[in-house]
Parts: structure tokens; sequence; C-alpha cells
């Protein structure tokens, strides 16, 4: 008997609270409600480092950022060579097809880790560029970081959402063996900016009841980590207007519904096939986005906003019964993703720091706490646990505690409460060790070092050192959206 297929689904920077009960209620999201309302939904899923290359080799590795040293967007990719195992090389070695099409961002760009196949969003400029089409994408102006919104400059059937689509759909109609189970890896490049939504998920959500952006107490200018001050003034996020972020986010919305609805073609055509009951879905992000919140945009900070991305878990009909419909509260992270399938195919997952999702959801077994590193704009460490976050920065030694329990959006810093003191205590002391563990380079003396401040960093310097993300739809990396 042929093993059940296996369809992971990532978006790139989705924040938690676009899917489910913590979503807006106006949000159209309705082929992901059919992934929670057939699986399991785990709430407290996170991106250990918030950004994309970390996230993306924690999922092909089964391993955390931090086991694998890589804190940041810029570091070699040559890491997944052999003999590291891959996703794709374990689930070939386990009988499957494996094929990756959109967002990969690897170094070099087609390099292929094991996928026997792999279609990029350089595929699709190439396909673009060269047809003739009077509609040519990404010719708003827009960078790849910036949070100002627009319309798409080509209709919804040529966008790079829609070609990601078809390539799968293509892939499971008329180009797989049917007698081998394949892995396929989805891999939108949206809602991540430029916010170009097509028609009609511009104007989609530009009236609705949109939230206007949360600011926490410690996010003041005065008060906020050195840091993430340097991060908002680079990037200038702090001086959009309202107007503007509410105008984005719209955009936002209307770029998750899009791939929500393309999501279902797929679907569509695995059920076209009789193939939809016998596949494994998983759904989940890379990372999240500020969206305005803290005074922020983009992503790469230990805040929920940036950390929390959504995850659901959709087993064949018929298989795993218990978990129609559920959800869990237990801690989760994307390097959890690797270990699950693999189990699932019938392999030996004792190698990879994560843990298999299906024993986690129905065992009392959890996980106490996840650790998470990035290493940039911003230099911190933090620890969370079923209840507390716990922050500490390398640059200017500030720590931050946050009730997660109580506090779901990191409004209120705890860490001067003498009420909370042992608590920060024992986070800090839990996070020391393992610090040891995977890198004591950056324990000195039983605490956690402190970087020195940084030379001519004044304000107006900083945000004349941005870098919106600037690309014409001919640079030659895998970082188009």
């Amino acid at each position: 008997m042929k093993k059940p297929n296996i369809l992971l689904i990532t978006t790139d920077q989705q924040r938690y609270d676009t899917v489910g009960k913590a979503a807006p209620d106006f949000l159209r999201t309705p082929h992901t409600d059919f992934l929670m309302q057939q699986g399991i939904t785990f709430d407290r899923c996170y991106a250990q480092t918030p950004a994309c290359v970390p996230s993306r080799l924690s999922i092909m590795t089964g391993k955390s950022p931090s086991s694998l040293g890589v804190y940041n967007n810029y570091v070699k990719r040559g890491l997944l060579g052999p003999p590291m195992k891959t996703m794709p090389r374990v689930m070939n070695d386990l009988g499957y097809h494996t094929i990756a099409v959109g967002k990969m961002h690897f170094e070099p760009e087609r390099a292929r880790h094991g996928f026997q196949e792999m279609i990029l969003p350089r595929d699709y400029y190439n396909k673009m560029a060269k047809s003739g089409s009077p509609h040519q994408p990404m010719r708003h102006g827009l960078g790849q970081n910036e949070m100002y919104p627009t319309m798409a400059t080509v209709p919804e059937n040529l966008t790079l959402t829609s070609f990601i689509t078809e390539e799968c759909v293509e892939y499971i109609a008329n180009r797989r063996d049917p007698e081998v189970p394949f892995f396929m890896w989805c891999s939108y490049s949206k809602p991540h900016p430029p916010l170009d939504p097509p028609e009609p998920y511009y104007s989609m959500y530009r009236n609705s009841p949109i939230k206007e952006p949360v600011c926490g107490d410690w996010a003041k200018e005065d008060q906020a980590p050195t840091s993430f001050n340097r991060f908002r003034h680079k990037w200038s996020t702090d001086l959009i207007p309202k107007e503007v972020l509410k105008e984005a986010k719209a955009a936002y919305y209307g770029l998750i519904t899009q791939c929500d609805y393309n999501m279902g073609r797929i679907f569509s055509a695995l059920q076209d096939i009789d193939e939809l009951n016998n596949t494994l879905i998983i759904f989940a992000s890379d990372h999240g986005e500020f969206l305005g919140d803290h005074n922020a945009a983009a992503k790469f900070f230990p805040y929920e906003q940036s950390i929390h991305v959504p995850f659901v878990l959709r087993p064949p009909r018929g298989m795993a019964k218990e978990f129609v419909g559920t959800q869990s509260d237990k801690l989760i992270s994307l390097m959890d993703i690797l270990p699950t399938i693999a189990k699932f195919a019938g392999g030996d997952i004792d190698e990879f720091e994560g843990q298999d999702l299906f024993e986690l959801a129905t065992t009392d077994k959890k996980r106490e706490s996840l650790t998470g590193t990035y290493f940039g704009d911003g230099d911190y460490f933090y620890l969370i646990t079923e209840q507390y976050k716990y922050i500490y920065y390398l640059e200017d030694g500030k720590e931050q505690l946050f009730d997660l329990v109580n506090d779901r959006e990191d409004l209120f810093d705890l860490s001067t409460n003498e009420q909370y003191l042992p608590v920060m205590k024992e986070l800090k002391a839990a996070l020391i060790e393992k610090q040891k563990a995977t890198n004591a380079d950056f324990v000195k003396d039983g605490e956690l070092i402190r970087l020195p401040q940084r030379e001519n960093d004044t304000e107006r310097e900083r945000r004349a050192d941005s870098w919106p993300g600037f690309h014409t739809e001919y640079h030659p990396v895998d970082v188009l959206h």
C-alpha cells in the first residue's frame, strides 16, 4: 500500500493573529479554516530566530538556528550540503518523490539540497520577462522591505502567488508518479512586502474595522532597548502615518487571503485525483510581521508579532481522529516539522533536535521552554516557557519579562516589578545554561556577555543607513516577492 503524500505549505512573514480565534472576524481564510477543522492547531508555535534564512534552515534540518550557528539572514547557506540530513534527503530515503515550489532562499540559488525538483520565483520572473506581456510584476517601485501599500502591477492570474500554485497543481495533476508518494513544499513568498495584492484582494479589506497598532509601555523612545530603537530609526517605521499603516494592514490581509484562496486550488487538485484524504498537510509561516505594532515593521525582534506564527497539522482523513478540530497550547517550533513528517513516513528521528508533533499532541510529553537568538540590528537571547518570556539584550544589558498568558501582545514589561524578580532570576539562569550547551562563547564568568556600544550611532546616521529592499525583477537572487 502506498504511503500517504505529505504537503508542507508555508507563507512568508505571516503573524500568528491572522488565523483562527486570534484573527480579525472579517479576515477570510476558508482553506486555513478547513485545515483547522480537520486537524490540530498549535497555538504556540515560534520562529526561534525570526528571519527567513534561519527559519528555513531550521525547517530543512530539524535543528534550532542556534544549534546550526545561524543567527540572521547573512550567512552562508552551504551548511545544508552533505552529509547534513536535510528534509528532502530524508524523504527521498523514505521512498518519496520530493519537489519544492516557491521561495527557498538557498545559496547558491539553484542548490537543491536533496530536492529532486525545484521551481523558484526566479523561474516566474524569467517567464514573465520572456512572455511579451504588457503586464510585468513589481513595476510599482516599492522595495522588498517597505511598509507602504500599493496594487499589483499584474492581474491575479499573473502574480507570483498564482504561479506557485499553478506549478503545484500541474505537478499533482499531470507530472507525479501515481505509484510513488510525494513530498511537496509549497512555499508562498507572501504576505512579505511589497504589500501589493492584486484585485479583488487589494480592495477587500480597505473598509474593514482594522485595529490600530499597539505599543508596549516599554517601547517608548527613551525606554526601548538600544538595538530596537536603532532598528526603528534605520527603517523609519516609527514615522509612518497611522492612515498609511491602516492601508498597509488592509493590503497585508489581502495577500493572506490571496494565499489562502490559492491553497484551495491545490486542495482541489488533490481532490480531483482522490488524494486529498490521503495527504498529510502542514501549514505554517517562517516568521511574523510587526505591521506598525510597537512603532515597528518587519521582524527580527523577539516580540509576539515577530516570532509567534500560525501552525496547523492536518493528518490524512481517518488517521488520528482525536485531532479533528482540536487545539494545543504546547510550545513548538519550526524545527519540529522535519521529525514529524519523517516519523510519520516511517523514519528514525533520534538525531533531530525537534520533536514529533503527533507524539506531543497525543501524550503528556511537552517542551518546557524554547530559546531564540538573533545577531544583526538587534543582538539578544530569549527564553519562553508556558507562561513567561524573558529577553536579554547583549548591547545594553537590558532585560525584559512578559506574561504570555495574560499579555498576548507584549504590552507590559514586568522586569522592573519586584514581584517578578524571582521569575527573572530563574529564567535568566535557565537561559545561561542553554547557552553554555549551544555556544559557551556567549557566557563569561557565569553571566551572559555584553557587547560594546556602537560608535557614530546617531539617530540621523541610522535613518540615513536604511535599505528598503530595492531590487529590480532582474536581480539574480531568490528574495523577490
